[in-house]
């Protein structure tokens, strides 16, 4: 494969498009987008990729379209999956092979709850990647007050250990989140996540995996 993870990471349009989009949503109050999200999502897809056995290539393009997945959000919350996709097409179209240009573009398409449209595993990883990530570091607010009267930030800031685990021998792939229940109680991360864990569900079943859910030890999915 001619382009890899690192030559991503060091290209200066990325890194501007990921840094804008994590200064926009950090005004419009959303959490946190910008190159935490993307190296965490980055790692977990190749991690997933590699525990199931794919190859080194496809490795490869799961950490890239994992770390590229919301670049576009500096354009427009709305539609950002097709922004991304466009521009990492624009930039890596003379460095990337035609096969592996296509796959990681749609994989990036591909990841907004809307458009989810499963037919390949690179896209299935990168949602799974995406949406298992919750933990209070995405939360940019300082203010208490703020946090206690948003319900994203409550969630959020109340899971203090987040872990997507693999095991190829079960067939299961488990997201085990520590939530401090001081905070929230357990109904309020199903109030908004739930949509998020049927995601996760159904990109696991296509790699031929189950997915389960475990929070402060058990087991809820």
């Amino acid at each position: 494969m001619k382009l890899t993870l690192q030559q991503v990471i060091q290209n200066p349009y990325v890194q501007e498009f990921i840094n804008r989009t994590g200064e926009v949503l950090d005004v419009e109050d959303y959490t946190e987008h910008g190159f935490r999200h993307a190296k965490l999502v980055a790692d977990r897809a190749r991690t997933v990729a590699q525990v199931i056995g794919l190859s080194k290539s496809e490795q490869e393009m799961c950490a890239i379209a994992g770390y590229c997945h919301d670049m576009g959000n500096f354009l427009g919350r709305t539609q950002h999956h097709y922004w991304g996709a466009m521009l990492f097409s624009q930039l890596f179209l003379n460095q990337a092979e035609p096969h592996e240009l296509g796959l990681i573009i749609q994989a990036i398409a591909n990841h907004d709850k809307d458009e989810m449209k499963l037919s390949n595993k690179i896209s299935a990883i990168v949602v799974l990647a995406d949406k298992s990530d919750v933990h209070r570091s995405r939360v940019t607010t300082k203010l208490l007050n703020k946090i206690k009267h948003d319900i994203h930030d409550r969630v959020n800031y109340a899971t203090t250990q987040s872990n997507l685990k693999i095991d190829a021998k079960k067939k299961e792939i488990k997201l085990s989140l520590k939530i401090d229940m001081q905070i929230v109680p357990i109904m309020e991360y199903f109030e908004i996540f739930t949509q998020r864990m049927v995601y996760c569900r159904k990109s696991a079943e296509y790699l031929g995996y189950d997915f389960t859910l475990e929070i402060n030890k058990v087991k809820l999915l």
